[in-house]
């Protein structure tokens, strides 16, 4: 049983993965499954470099091998891209053998690795927040998601939600890695831990949200992070902590 990795258009998906593929890392490496950066580049990239629409759900696959003090952990993954309008009612009745299909995978994942992108109040002054959405925007969309996990997701023991693009977020970001950076043998702090803190410090606006994922089932677990394509220990840190607790 694998893992899902998905996200709001847009939100670094693709930069994502790309990152942990080109170089290498301290415990994570990652491996496209019979495609390589080129071909991913070349589906999902223009060459400015930015996403391209998607119109269709698309999926590929990942190898995750995660290095733990017990050993390597291996991780199939299903990457996800999917339209902006995947919960549309409109779409989902347009294109219902692909909504089911989507469902379907999901539904026998293991895991959910949610991409979402900062909203605008929480960004470094200097940024161009007209690129961003708004607080608000950002806690309805989110809203969407929670709907999702609590009547589409009954499977998955573990959703990692990632607030992406933490280098633009006003934050002192070498603070935060020193913080939140794992070490087999003595981090600051453990997996609840860092959690509460990035819930507090990041997701305070849909905290209460995250609480009814949490209690929409027994044995269901939601971590939240903050990840950076700029920031290795970081863009590591959900990948070491789903693979400890699958491994379980």
């Amino acid at each position: 049983m694998g893992v899902v990795y998905i996200g709001d258009r847009a939100v670094g998906k693709t930069h994502l993965a790309l990152a942990l593929t080109k170089s290498k890392g301290n415990y994570v490496r990652v491996n496209l499954v019979n495609q390589n950066n080129q071909n991913i580049q070349a589906n999902l990239l223009n060459l400015d470099g930015t996403i391209k629409p998607t119109k269709t759900i698309e999926k590929c696959s990942l190898n995750v091998e995660v290095k733990l003090p017990i050993g390597v952990s291996k991780i199939s993954v299903d990457w996800i891209d999917s339209p902006g309008e995947l919960f549309r009612r409109s779409w989902q009745f347009e294109h219902i053998n692909e909504w089911q299909n989507f469902q379907e995978i999901v539904s026998k994942s293991a895991g959910i690795f949610l991409i979402v992108p900062p909203y605008r109040e929480i960004l470094q002054p200097h940024i161009d927040r007209e690129n961003f959405i708004t607080r608000q925007q950002w806690c309805n969309r989110f809203n969407r998601w929670v709907e999702f996990f609590i009547n589409d997701c009954s499977q998955p023991r573990r959703i990692i939600i990632c607030l992406n693009k933490a280098d633009l977020i006003n934050c002192d970001i070498e603070q935060e890695i020193s913080l939140l950076s794992y070490l087999p043998h003595g981090s600051n702090l453990n997996w609840l831990q860092r959690h509460n803190y990035v819930i507090n410090n990041y997701f305070q606006p849909v905290k209460s949200e995250l609480e009814k994922i949490n209690q929409s089932r027994s044995g269901l677990s939601v971590r939240c992070f903050i990840t950076s394509i700029y920031h290795r220990n970081l863009l590591e840190l959900p990948w070491i902590y789903l693979a400890s607790y699958l491994d379980n």
